[in-house]
């Protein structure tokens, strides 16, 4: 970024921090060395996305990440009112829900597949030894049935327990960065004589104080979600024993099983009541704690896991472990269901706000937060599934769960197998529109031949190298159409997913056996698409596992999972408390900080540059910077998604009007981008007010089109990056610090030197 070797940490630590290059180190005690030209300054942030190896884990954080983002996808509404509201309380639902559906599939694992199924017949053990203290064959104290699920509960609430402790352990080192105290207008000093007044103030959502400082919610969701998983757990153990205590007379006080019953639905009660409260106060920096939910909801539900242990773990002599233990079946459709109706629901409000305000550029018309939420269940529904099948597959031997061959256990629930099954019907269905798109792509890059060719006056065209080019930005228009595939797969995902579920319900068996006696081509389908589904979705989850495990060890991969992260983790966990940690909440802080620091210090002039993400960053910190400062600040960015990911995505935070407002509220801001970007794109701001237009491109990629005598070699397309490369880059650079000059007069000697230009990552 600095172009040098030689750099010196100014300020921050080892995981993000500000540099410069080592002779600029005193640049503001000797301003008239550096007069001619800015002092660059890179803010490096890579650390925080892609580290030390334990971030590879994150991985398997994947559909907790997607539904927090379905969060921050909500239309542009004109006021905070009952369905902005309604929005973030069902996300939030859905949220709590794949909570639940990770700890159930753990369960289901633990309890029911090893616990119950497979300790509990002698074939089994036999192959499984690692079991046998377990057999009702040795006749030991955790023979009973109830006493091996009591046992197995250690599992999931491992399960839970690490996924508490990652959420505390990453917000006390990425989100506990207090913003700044901004300053309100009109607590800004009046301008020096001779000096323009500064703009109003235009404070989007990202520029109230307090939202990159989540501390409040985080903290209630982290004890619902913690409380929610232990519950789950408690629940499991606890309907067991209740289901084998009301269909014999046992020995254990019936009132017992009725009051921990009774609690454990006033515990959930209480913690869907507080998933669905609001807890995010972004108009100040909010550091109370809600010490009643916080303090007393995980131990109430951890009281109330090991009461049902207790209860399980009570002597009953004629229990034997025969079918399955759990209500599994039950408990993955009410999942199911659930979260298909949430998702419908979430569609009707976003719809309805896309209406009362709507944008043409919003991604599927307000619809983005919806299908991303619902990719977020099917991407649950996928690692839970996965997980199930394989363990199923590995403890049965020869046998396949569900199809009644299987020596030893009865398998997992018969849902997941129909979900499985519907997975190879889902690609089938995508065939066509992937087909379209590398039709209409080949269609457009013969288009594109003469018109290249053309802009650059090619005396003696070649035919490979223009198609070179053509291919180059045909690819990254690709990225313009990716709302569409979205949009259709997860509409294909909820209406196969209801399929998969009515077929269950109706069925009780797995696909393979629900449709014998129908004929052997429609068998043959069926026992087709469950065996397919079955093994793409075990071979799913084990590519989950083997990413992670080559990110543990290959810096260069976890790098390229931690570049996967830059948009899914830029946003602060308000829907999920386990999803990865948002390193905005440290970056934006560190960026305003140090941008408010050095102008209030020295009065100096600024230019903060930033390229793909880091122009986003750029733009969050900016928008956080009191009136006075952001009035000394232009901006520059390139390669840029703000509008082209961010705008259409959430319109509600990068829409028309806050970009239109951050223009207005900078002194001066440019934005470079190329047609061979698959990234980065226009901002899409048009001149007003006086200001000029704050797009500039599309830059020519490549430089030259062949060889010449000033470039004998072939020049490169440099699609995404590059872009200081490209000569409008400097010249840019050097405009934005000239209409800079006019407002701030240079500094006398002995302050701070005459300029200085900022790159964020």
């Amino acid at each position: 970024m600095l172009g040098d070797p030689r750099t010196t940490r100014i300020t921050g630590d080892a995981t993000a921090a500000v540099y410069r290059r080592t002779e600029d180190v005193g640049a503001e005690q000797d301003p008239g060395r550096h007069r001619d030209g800015p002092v660059a300054e890179a803010y490096c942030w890579s650390n925080l996305t892609s580290g030390n190896a334990s971030r590879a884990l994150w991985l398997l954080l994947l559909p907790f990440m997607v539904v927090n983002l379905a969060h921050w996808m909500r239309p542009t509404a004109r006021s905070a009112g009952n369905a902005v509201r309604l929005y973030g309380a069902v996300v939030r639902l859905i949220a709590l829900s794949l909570t639940v559906l990770l700890t159930a599939a753990a369960c289901e694992v633990a309890l029911d597949l090893a616990a119950w199924q497979c300790a509990g017949a002698a074939e089994c053990v036999a192959r499984h030894s690692w079991l046998g203290f377990l057999s009702p064959e040795q006749g030991g104290w955790w023979s009973q049935p109830g006493r091996r699920l009591a046992l197995a509960t250690l599992v999931p609430t491992a399960l839970v327990a690490l996924l508490w402790y990652l959420s505390n352990r990453t917000w006390s080192a990425y989100e506990s960065q207090r913003p700044l105290d901004s300053e309100t207008p009109d607590d800004d000093p009046a301008p020096a004589a001779g000096h323009a007044p500064p703009p109003p103030a235009v404070r989007p959502a990202l520029g109230r104080p307090g939202f990159w400082y989540g501390r409040r919610l985080v903290a209630r969701l982290r004890a619902a979600h913690t409380a929610a998983g232990l519950l789950t757990v408690a629940a499991a153990v606890w309907g067991a024993a209740a289901r084998y205590d009301g269909t014999t007379g046992s020995a254990v006080p019936a009132l017992y099983g009725r009051l921990l019953g009774a609690a454990l639905v006033l515990c959930g009660t209480t913690v869907v009541t507080v998933v669905c409260r609001r807890g995010r106060s972004e108009r100040r920096l909010d550091n109370r704690v809600d010490r009643a939910v916080t303090t007393f909801l995980p131990p109430a539900a951890l009281v109330l896991l090991l009461a049902a242990v207790v209860h399980a773990a009570w002597s009953r002599p004629g229990w034997t472990s025969t079918g399955s233990s759990l209500p599994g079946e039950a408990l993955f459709a009410a999942l199911t269901l659930g979260q298909g109706i949430l998702v419908v629901v979430l569609a009707a409000v976003a719809l309805g706000l896309y209406t009362r305000a709507p944008e043409a550029r919003t991604t599927l018309r307000g619809l983005g937060g919806p299908a991303v939420a619902m990719l977020a269940c099917a991407l649950g529904g996928v690692m839970t599934g996965g997980v199930a099948q394989r363990v199923a597959d590995w403890l049965d031997g020869p046998g396949t769960p569900g199809m009644g061959d299987g020596p030893w256990i009865e398998g997992p629930p018969v849902l997941l197998s129909w979900q499985a099954a519907v997975i190879p019907v889902l690609l089938l269905l995508l065939l066509a529109p992937l087909t379209w798109l590398v039709v209409r792509t080949v269609r457009r890059v013969r288009r594109m031949e003469p018109a290249i060719e053309a802009e650059y006056g090619a005396e003696r065209p070649d035919a490979a190298r223009t198609r070179q080019i053509a291919r180059v930005r045909a690819a990254a228009a690709l990225t313009d159409s990716a709302p569409r595939i979205v949009g259709l797969v997860s509409g294909a995902t909820l209406f196969l997913g209801a399929g998969a579920l009515v077929g269950a319900w109706t069925a009780g068996e797995v696909p393979g056996l629900a449709v014998h006696g129908a004929g052997p081509f429609v068998e043959s389908l069926a026992d087709a698409a469950q065996a397919t589904g079955s093994w793409m979705i075990g071979f799913g989850f084990i590519l989950f596992v083997t990413w992670g495990r080559r990110a543990y060890r290959d810096v260069s991969a976890r790098r390229t999972i931690g570049i996967l992260w830059d948009v899914g983790t830029f946003w602060p966990r308000a829907a999920h408390p386990f999803a990865p940690p948002c390193y905005a909440e440290r970056a934006v802080p560190d960026l305003s900080s140090r941008m408010c620091a050095w102008t209030g210090q020295t009065g100096g002039r600024l230019v903060i540059s930033g390229h793909s993400q880091g122009s986003v960053l750029a733009a969050a910190a900016v928008w956080q910077l009191p009136d006075t400062a952001r009035h000394q600040v232009a901006l520059l960015t390139y390669g840029s998604p703000i509008e082209r990911l961010y705008g259409r995505w959430f319109p509600a935070y990068f829409g028309p009007a806050p970009l239109a407002g951050l223009h207005r509220s900078v002194h001066c801001w440019r934005n470079l981008w190329r047609a061979t970007d698959p990234i980065g794109g226009p901002v899409r701001i048009e001149e007003a007010d006086g200001r000029p237009e704050v797009d500039r491109g599309p830059l020519k990629d490549p430089l030259v089109y062949g060889r010449t005598l000033e470039h004998p070699l072939p020049e490169p397309v440099l699609g995404h990056s590059d872009y200081q490369a490209d000569p409008v880059f400097a010249v840019e650079r050097a405009a934005l610090l000239e209409r800079l000059g006019p407002v701030l007069p240079r500094q006398a000697a002995g302050k701070a030197q005459g300029s200085t230009g900022r790159s964020s990552g």
